[in-house]
């Protein structure tokens, strides 16, 4: 047994070498998109980083298979597999990201494998964040330098590959912003110091720089915007805000491209930064969702053992396609497909999977949540509630199993928690109501502008973070922008026509009528006339086409991860 554990141990981390490597070096391609403005590449570079994990874990798990042959499914040779793959990565920086490559492997090798804490990485796992004295980490600027000479000194030390449309202004409004944010509250001193990661983070059209200041017997955390235009490169904006910051962080948006040679280094910096942020939400962000997914899981066990309320239908309006049901105590929603859909769903289930993963390869734009699917999910019976269990039954029983003391979901996705944008809606004041249904349609253009048509556009298909964002969370019925037909809805010419209780007219199923969305997308009359005012471009077909037309010009819309009247530049194009 011993012999044939070795190299068994020795393919599944032969394979995870390949998938760090070819990480890397589409990682590495991102400062060479942003220098020569190739933002085609830059996103097509994006969409190949996030299919590399599944696509070299299918082929190696097909090749694994071929060598366990009918031992997949023995646990002693898999506690020997696992025992020599320890070895091979015991002395690993990166250590965290190789037990989760195990956990995929025999999670896909093992047939029915569900979380297995005897043969997986569940719980004792590296998860060490802590950040290494005399690391390479960062950049450091001690305060002595004085302040300008400081912000001199960081925009030579960063190459972007492009001249600066105009460093002399830059310079100055670095400067002007910490003295009117910080040094208005804060006066240096021979411990004031200034680190900056090394590592850029690259996302669509933007590079960041992430830092922090020691100032005032506290850190205070910043982060440089940078754009490359047509003039050049520019310095956007300086963000202090903690709630900006964590937004560029959010579980909406896309992943950075980041080079992180030690990644649990550059989480462990993140976290003093962002410290609201979890650890398996900074993984995420930095690119490696998968091992996200592990700490996640982590987390749900943990809050498990801790708790004792019972999981529950989740409030709102029940979906015609989803079954979602909820923990009170957790900031989490669990998503299943039903087994059959109510008129007029017509789509199967395979096609709502493709959906889902449409957006999990999509640039989220900050308006679509992140999700992490989960197959074989164990909840123990004991804390689901009676009704949350009928209600399995009625709608997804083909995907449960009971084993003695425990419900296995064999399908599932897991969303972070939001307040139904139609609940909120029912309570809310007339001004917080203003707030939130113009940022509802702000969500809708900027998805519309990444190219994605939500389709089923009602409140109950909206949610809103703490922040009170809008996010959007039902993806049934997207499609991309550009196979649309935004039409004009022809006017009647006859009495025939007038009082036709059916369209008189041809309706394809990609024609979309703007104008009929007043009736529907809005009905609090204190807040319906306002909505229709503020957003009049969403019932303008034309409006809607323009997007179309630059999206099939090959423009990309940046979508501003901050408000944009904090720009320096704000009529700057990128």
């Amino acid at each position: 047994m011993p012999h044939r554990a070795l190299p068994l141990a020795q393919k599944i981390y032969t394979g995870f070498l390949s998938y760090i490597h070819t990480f890397n070096t589409l990682t590495r391609l991102a400062p060479v998109y942003f220098k020569n403005r190739d933002w085609a590449s830059m996103q097509l570079n994006h969409r190949q980083r996030l299919r590399l994990y599944k696509d070299l874990l299918f082929q190696l798990v097909r090749e694994f298979s071929d060598m366990l042959d009918s031992d997949a499914a023995e646990r002693e040779i898999w506690f020997k597999i696992r025992e020599e793959y320890q070895k091979l990565i015991t002395n690993r920086d990166d250590i965290e990201l190789a037990e989760t490559f195990f956990n995929s492997i025999i999670r896909k090798a093992f047939p029915g494998m569900s979380a297995d804490p005897e043969l997986m990485y569940l719980m004792e796992g590296y998860n060490e964040c802590a950040i290494y004295e005399n690391s390479q980490l960062v950049n450091s600027y001690p305060g002595s330098l004085g302040l300008e000479k400081i912000i001199r000194t960081i925009l030579s030390d960063y190459e972007f590959g492009a001249p600066f449309m105009d460093k002399e202004a830059d310079v100055a409004f670095l400067v002007n912003s910490v003295k009117d944010v910080i040094l208005t509250r804060y006066q240096p001193g021979p411990e004031t110091i200034t680190e900056i990661l090394k590592s850029v983070f690259y996302r669509n059209k933007a590079a960041y720089l992430i830092g922090r200041t020691y100032v005032g017997n506290k850190w205070m955390p910043f982060i440089i915007p940078i754009l490359h235009g047509p003039k050049g490169i520019f310095v956007d904006t300086l963000i202090f805000d903690p709630h900006m910051m964590s937004t560029l962080f959010s579980f909406t948006r896309s992943y950075f491209m980041v080079e992180a040679q030690i990644p649990s280094q550059i989480v462990g910096f993140l976290s003093s930064v962002i410290p609201h942020k979890k650890t398996h939400e900074l993984y995420n962000a930095i690119g490696f969702n998968k091992h996200g997914k592990t700490l996640f899981y982590r987390d749900f066990l943990l809050h498990l053992q801790q708790s004792t309320d019972q999981f529950v239908v989740a409030p709102g309006i029940k979906g015609m396609v989803m079954t979602v049901f909820t923990l009170p105590s957790l900031n989490v929603v669990f998503k299943l497909i039903k087994d059959h859909f109510e008129p007029p769903k017509s789509m199967t289930r395979q096609e709502v999977r493709d959906k889902y993963k449409l957006v999990s390869l999509h640039d989220r734009v900050g308006r679509m949540a992140d999700t992490h699917e989960f197959e074989f999910f164990r909840i123990p019976i004991k804390r689901v509630h009676p009704d949350l269990l009928k209600e399995l039954r009625n709608t997804v029983n083909s995907l449960l199993e009971i084993r003695d003391t425990e419900l296995i979901i064999k399908h599932l996705y897991t969303e972070r928690k939001m307040e139904p944008l139609n609940l909120y809606l029912e309570k809310c004041t007339t001004e917080e109501g203003k707030f939130v249904v113009e940022d509802y349609g702000r969500s809708i253009l900027q998805l519309a502008q990444a190219n994605i048509f939500p389709g089923d556009m009602m409140t109950k298909n909206f949610g809103l973070t703490r922040q009170k964002r809008v996010i959007f969370y039902d993806y049934d019925e997207i499609e991309f922008l550009t196979d649309m037909n935004f039409r004009i809805k022809p006017k009647p010419e006859n009495y025939a026509q007038i009082y036709s209780p059916e369209p008189w007219y041809d309706i394809a199923k990609n024609d979309v009528f703007p104008e009929d969305f007043k009736r529907w997308m809005i009905g609090r009359s204190d807040l319906r006339d306002h909505f229709i005012t503020y957003h009049q471009d969403l019932f303008d077909p034309n409006h809607w086409s323009k997007i179309q037309h630059k999206i099939k010009q090959g423009e990309l819309i940046h979508a501003f991860p901050y408000p944009e009247e904090i720009r320096f530049r704000p009529f700057e194009k990128v």
